[in-house]
């Protein structure tokens, strides 16, 4: 690599590919704060449309389709000591080596990130993000510090997302491919095992016995930890209370005899009917089973949350989530209280 990078070196199509994909970086994310719609989903799109320019440059190299992303947006240690570089920090996270590398990230980071988003919003969300890919760009870095290599992808910000989450609710269950198995696991679980195999695949490599690899483990681990480790500062004041907040909450007492009678009526005055947007199959059904059996707390509860993984905000279409309070359970915007909380 060039130690002496200059921008000023770059010819005029290097400059209009920069601008392309960029643009294809940003434009996700200014629709979903347009629409307000998912952050997490706009960062997939996002990582896609980034891939797609880097297959079609690889694919029609030469030319005015000479420009190389990874050789100007990569992270490579050994420079990273020089200011002119410090943009790689960030560029790297959306560059990939491959489709493979691609998919796997964002496969994580939809199945993780959007009901991680839906606890915590989609400001803090891409704190969390933000955070995991830093952390694993430092831990690549100081492990790595004279590698010539350029490391890339958003490994260490899906890694984040994990940290993040066993961070503040490591009790939720998500819907995720292990063991070979898809099914609703616990995030606990899902990050012992992932770690787990990270730290073993490290071991590997120090013992000499996994073989040449080109994945960036410690990147993982950077990005797992630093997200972990300011998730909870970050999650407070986010729509859901943290998981402790809530098992506190759950030995409160029981509302009142008055308060019951409200929340009861309350069934009967949906806020997607209110404002014109009923609720129609499973999610009508759901609602149905909550009018009949939602006397008890526990399958009240059982209920509201089942409710919130199968509907959106009627105001804005966002997600919702369940937050449990005073041992009372309500759903609740994920961008907003003042768009939805019910009952």
């Amino acid at each position: 690599m060039d130690n002496d990078f200059r921008w000023d070196f770059l010819e005029i199509s290097d400059y209009f590919w920069i601008i392309v994909m960029f643009s294809a970086a940003i434009l996700p994310f200014y629709y979903a704060y347009k629409d307000k719609t998912s952050v997490s989903l706009a960062m997939v799109l996002s990582l896609l449309l980034v891939k797609f320019i880097q297959y079609f440059l690889e694919l029609f190299k030469g030319g005015i389709f000479s420009f190389e992303p990874i050789h100007l947006f990569g992270l490579i240690p050994s420079i990273m000591n020089e200011y002119v570089h410090f943009h790689r920090f960030i560029t790297s996270a959306w560059l990939h080596a491959n489709w493979i590398h691609v998919l796997s990230n964002i496969l994580v980071i939809a199945l993780v990130g959007v009901p991680l988003e839906q606890r915590m919003g989609g400001r803090r969300w891409l704190a969390i993000y933000f955070l995991g890919f830093i952390g694993g760009n430092i831990a690549w870095i100081i492990t790595h510090s004279d590698s010539d290599i350029p490391a890339i992808g958003a490994s260490g910000a899906a890694f984040g997302l994990l940290g993040g989450y066993m961070a503040c609710w490591p009790n939720d269950k998500i819907e995720f491919p292990l063991l070979f198995l898809i099914r609703a696991w616990p995030v606990w679980i899902i990050v012992f095992i992932r770690l787990g195999i990270e730290i073993f695949q490290i071991y590997s490599i120090q013992i000499e016995t996994a073989g040449d690899t080109n994945i960036a483990h410690m990147a993982h681990l950077g990005g797992f930890f630093l997200a972990y480790m300011f998730a909870r500062f970050i999650a407070k004041g986010a729509p859901s209370a943290l998981y402790d907040t809530e098992q506190i909450s759950n030995n409160y007492s029981r509302p009142s005899e008055k308060e019951e009678a409200a929340i009861k009526e309350s069934f009967f005055k949906d806020p997607w009917s209110e404002n014109g947007t009923p609720l129609s199959g499973n999610s009508s059904r759901i609602l149905n089973m909550l009018i009949q059996e939602g006397d008890e707390l526990e399958t009240r509860r059982a209920w509201l949350e089942e409710l919130a993984e199968h509907t959106k905000c009627p105001i804005c279409q966002s997600g919702v989530v369940a937050e449990v309070k005073n041992n009372n359970c309500k759903i609740k915007c994920s961008n907003s209280n003042k768009h939805l909380n019910w009952p």
